[in-house]
């Protein structure tokens, strides 16, 4: 059996966060670059079963710029097998149909029983890809579960619901998402940190999966950005009777009111 987990570099979320007002992109440089958190989340919960079952192996994917070699590594380090690298400048400015077509493409490569991603992401948060995937694998899908039980025929959990929980479970290949709720990512050893550099990473490029992107990069784009406005002072009303129309006045003219 074979588990593929979707992982992101994020800018750090307690770091600077800009936007190039050029591109409309991400400025990855602002702050140090991560593996997202729900992500690890991901990779723990293949690879804790990995270590409950016999004959699972655990096999990562990325798609990013070369400095996610180094992310992967760290997820390596939590136990995975293998990692899976796609690195092309056509990629960028990919955004979520592209992403989720090269993701596909990759993991029909890689081969796969079950994808695990983590439900959004903390730089885009977009929050469809997960789908988009399983949409382009053409197999089922159960998107944001908050517990994930994994057997050899079938995946199950439970996810939120209006007024309760909805247990949901589909019969494997297929694909999940999962958030914040499942259990913390293990923290590496330093026998995981050095066995981890041994690891087989395997790196793809657009041509290598069959994909042709060309003048589809952006299939969308951002129409314009700007900075957001430095605050300014609020204004001060001083009660000399008459503070309760003050107030009123101003409430109406920001059309609060």
């Amino acid at each position: 059996m074979r588990i593929v987990v979707l992982v992101k570099e994020v800018p750090d979320s307690y770091g600077e966060r800009r936007l190039n007002l050029i591109t409309g992109f991400a400025d990855r440089e602002a702050s140090e670059r991560v593996l997202d958190e729900i992500t690890g989340r991901a990779v723990e919960a293949a690879v804790s079963y990995a270590e409950s079952a016999e004959g699972v192996e655990v096999a990562l994917l990325s798609m990013g710029p070369e400095s996610a070699e180094s992310t992967l590594r760290k997820a390596l380090a939590m136990g995975a097998d293998s990692a899976h690298h796609v690195v092309d400048p056509g990629l960028a400015g990919a955004d979520l149909s592209l992403s989720a077509e090269v993701l596909a493409k990759a993991v029909e490569e890689i081969g796969y029983d079950l994808v695990i991603a983590g439900d959004v992401s903390s730089d885009g948060t977009g929050g469809l890809v997960p789908t988009m995937v399983a949409e382009y694998l053409g197999v089922a899908h159960a998107t944001s579960l908050d517990s994930v039980q994994i057997t050899e025929s079938s995946v199950t959990g439970e996810r939120a619901g209006y007024g309760g929980t909805v247990a949901v479970q589909a019969q494997l290949p297929a694909m999940i998402s999962v958030t914040e709720r499942l259990p913390d990512p293990r923290f590496p050893g330093f026998k995981g940190i050095m066995g981890a550099k041994k690891k087989p990473l395997e790196k793809y490029s657009l041509a290598d999966l069959g994909v042709d992107a060309g003048a589809d990069v952006p299939r969308s784009i951002m129409l314009s950005v700007a900075e957001t406005p430095p605050r300014t002072a609020g204004e001060k009303i001083t009660d000399q009777g008459d503070a309760g129309a003050k107030l009123g006045e101003y409430l109406i003219e920001k059309k609060v009111v």
